[in-house]
Parts: structure tokens; C-alpha cells; sequence
């Protein structure tokens, strides 16, 4: 027989966490002597000592250790197996995570803004909008087919009596057709019946989807930098990128430069 110290000694924890053991009932002592309360164990306990701080050491709590005692080998292996999952899964989002530090860390010591990408999930959304073409995606051939097509769409919206229920969105997906021209459409989401008079508004419906997201601030003339940190924050982070791409207008005061507007980058 051990006395608790020795026995603490040999399996390497300590007295405390012995008695915090007897007390949940995982690890009572073989013998208590009824006049001192002094706790002595068998060499054979070591054993069950080892198991206790192997499963505590894989992440079970103490209360999953101890109804681990009761479980046959099948049972204990399924236990293993979901924690074998979980464990791979907190390594992936670690690297995840590690990638993203990795990004950021390059956009800060060289090329372009740091990137603070947020991974959201978009609802689906019945829009409302109007369609054209640019030739291709740089701002000097976007920013003269969107001014016009959102001013026009302001006017149908009056015509037809359709009420926005949201911020103007534009949405920039490539023309399968053409090897650079984008199809472009300004949009904003509306309760609307797809049969209705819409004035030659069209209803364009997008499913749920998963989008990276990077918040721009100032004329939206200037947001190629900012959709170059987020497609440099896809690569970086082994994602691939869907279509359409949007800009979400959240603020557009009359100073261009104080301008809020979120892109959204749909994940494949």
C-alpha cells in the first residue's frame, strides 16, 4: 500500500487533485484509516490513475471520465472517434485562423490596406433592378454604366410604386459571352410579385450563400484596392470565389469620402 503522498509521488499528480478524484467518485482510495481519515492506495490503482489523466489529457471533462468507466470498448470507441473529430476540427479552424493572421500580417508590410475580412452568412433575397453591360471591370468602365443605371432604377422604382426594403445593392458578375465585358445590375430588395407590372424592372432572386466581406470607406470610384485585398484574403485563405459579386450601400452622404459601402465576395 501507498500512502497518498508516495502514491501522488509515482503517479505524478498531485495530493489535491487525489482528494478532488475521491471526491467525484473517480479514484477512491483502497483504504481509509477509520481513526486518522489518512488515504492509502494499491500499486495496481496506478493504472486507473493513468487512464484518469489520459482521457483528462485528450479533453474530457471529469464528469465524461467517469461515466467513460462504465463503457464497454465499442462505446469507448465511439467516444474517441467524435472526440478524434473534434479535435481535427479546432485544427482546422486554427489554421484558418493562422492563414488569415498570415494575410493580414502581408497586407500590412507591403502591398495594399489590411484586410479585415468577415465571413457572413447572406439570406435569400428577392432584388428588384435593372441590367447593362460594362466593358470591363476596372472603374473606368464601371463607374460610368452604374451612375446612370441606379438613377434610372430611382426613377422606375417611382413609376411602378415599388417600395425598397432595403440599400441599394450592385451586383457584377462576369458575361460568359464576352472573354472581359461584366454584367452589371443595380438593385435594392422589394417584396414584389415577379408576374406584376414592374415597369421593366426585372426580379432577380438569390439564394442563401456564404460571402466574404470587407467593409469600404470612401468614393466608391477608389474601391478597386479594397476588392483586391479581398480577393488577395479568398486566395490566402484557400477559398474560391463565386458570382455575383456585390456592393451593399450602407451610407452614401453627400460627401463622396465619407461614403460606407460592404462587398461581398460569394464563396464557392
Amino acid at each position: 500500500m501507498f500512502a497518498i503522498g508516495e502514491f501522488a509521488r509515482h503517479g505524478r499528480v498531485s495530493i489535491r487533485m487525489l482528494r478532488h478524484y475521491d471526491a467525484l467518485g473517480l479514484l477512491r482510495p483502497a483504504y481509509v484509516d477509520p481513526s486518522t481519515g489518512y488515504r492509502s492506495y494499491t500499486a495496481g490503482q496506478l493504472a486507473d490513475l493513468n487512464r484518469i489523466v489520459a482521457l483528462k489529457d485528450l479533453g474530457f471533462t471529469l464528469e465524461q471520465v467517469g461515466a467513460m468507466k462504465e463503457l464497454g470498448p465499442d462505446e469507448l470507441r465511439a467516444m474517441l472517434t467524435l472526440r478524434r473529430a473534434q479535435l481535427e476540427s479546432t485544427v482546422a479552424e486554427s489554421y484558418a485562423r493562422l492563414a488569415q493572421v498570415e494575410s493580414r500580417l502581408r497586407s500590412l508590410e507591403g502591398d495594399g490596406p489590411a484586410a479585415d475580412v468577415v465571413v457572413k452568412e447572406l439570406p435569400a433575397v428577392r432584388l428588384i433592378g435593372l441590367t447593362a453591360t460594362a466593358a470591363s471591370f476596372t472603374p473606368d468602365d464601371i463607374t460610368p454604366v452604374v451612375r446612370p443605371l441606379c438613377a434610372e432604377l430611382g426613377r422606375r422604382l417611382t413609376d411602378a410604386d415599388v417600395h425598397p426594403s432595403g440599400r441599394l445593392t450592385c451586383l457584377y458578375e462576369r458575361n460568359h459571352e464576352s472573354e472581359d465585358e461584366v454584367v452589371v445590375r443595380a438593385t435594392v430588395p422589394a417584396a414584389v410579385d415577379a408576374g406584376g407590372n414592374l415597369h421593366g424592372l426585372e426580379v432577380i432572386d438569390l439564394p442563401a450563400m456564404r460571402a466574404a466581406t470587407l467593409v469600404h470607406r470612401g468614393p466608391i470610384d477608389q474601391v478597386l484596392p479594397s476588392w483586391q485585398a479581398l480577393a488577395r484574403w479568398i486566395d490566402d485563405n484557400g477559398h474560391r470565389a463565386a458570382e455575383p459579386a456585390r456592393e451593399l450601400y450602407l451610407d452614401t452622404p453627400d460627401d463622396l469620402a465619407d461614403w460606407v459601402t460592404e462587398l461581398q465576395e460569394p464563396l464557392d
